[in-house]
């Protein structure tokens, strides 16, 4: 007798290191939200001050700690930024997708990355040094109030996440994490959301706090009680 192995719905993401196109960037950068409101000549001008580089699933970008040398706009893949706690636990922050940016911020004045940024999938990113970024401040006096916003709000959510892991059950966590990344990254499919991700027990567990032994217990009731389906 044969098994028919599940068959998963993930698209692939073939990226070559380096190989982003000259549209591809500037359509990119001009998604990011604080050069959202500059005109296609200026983010043309930001755009020649980056250089990218391609990464594999896993690939560390950087280590918390590490020196804060540049900022880093996701092209294509994704990136998980990770938070390492007192205890020696890893906990996923968050998964950036397209357009989203990640890394130093000079008008915070950063010397240290406070987190780890590791490739989740195949990933080109592009990044700008941090002098370099404070020089881009200066000539687009605007693009500084914004960056502070967002990181505030970054800082605000990476709070939540901890919070969220000292009150919450860890069904309520698992639960919150899923329907985080279906806002963030989910395509509607017929009656389905698909999460476009590739999520493993692992990933799961560093998101929500808990052994990834305890994650595939919850996601199997999860899917037992018909709230969720899953392939390979």
């Amino acid at each position: 007798m044969t098994t028919r192995k599940r068959s998963t719905p993930l698209r692939t993401e073939p990226i070559e290191p380096q190989m982003c196109s000259i549209h591809l960037r500037l359509e990119i950068l001009s998604r990011v939200p604080f050069f959202i409101d500059l005109s296609t000549e200026n983010v043309t001008e930001i755009n020649e001050l980056f250089h990218e580089k391609g990464y594999t699933p896993g690939e560390t970008i950087y280590f918390a700690g590490d020196a804060a040398t540049h900022l880093y706009v996701v092209a294509v893949g994704k990136v998980k930024l990770i938070r390492h706690t007192l205890s020696g636990q890893d906990i996923v922050l968050d998964i950036l997708t397209p357009g989203e940016f990640f890394g130093s911020l000079s008008v915070l004045g950063d010397d240290e990355y406070q987190d780890t940024a590791q490739a989740q999938t195949n990933c080109c990113v592009l990044a700008i040094t941090a002098e370099t970024f404070q020089t881009v401040l200066q000539c687009y006096p605007s693009i500084a109030l914004s960056a502070l916003n967002m990181v505030t709000h970054r800082l605000k959510e990476a709070h939540e996440t901890v919070r969220q892991l000292s009150v919450h059950s860890v069904e309520q966590r698992i639960a919150a994490a899923l329907l985080k990344l279906a806002e963030k990254v989910g395509e509607q499919q017929t009656e389905r959301l698909l999460i476009q991700v590739p999520l493993s027990r692992q990933d799961l567990a560093e998101m929500t706090g808990t052994t990834p032994e305890t994650a595939s217990r919850v996601m199997s009731q999860f899917q037992k009680e018909g709230f969720i389906r899953n392939g390979r």
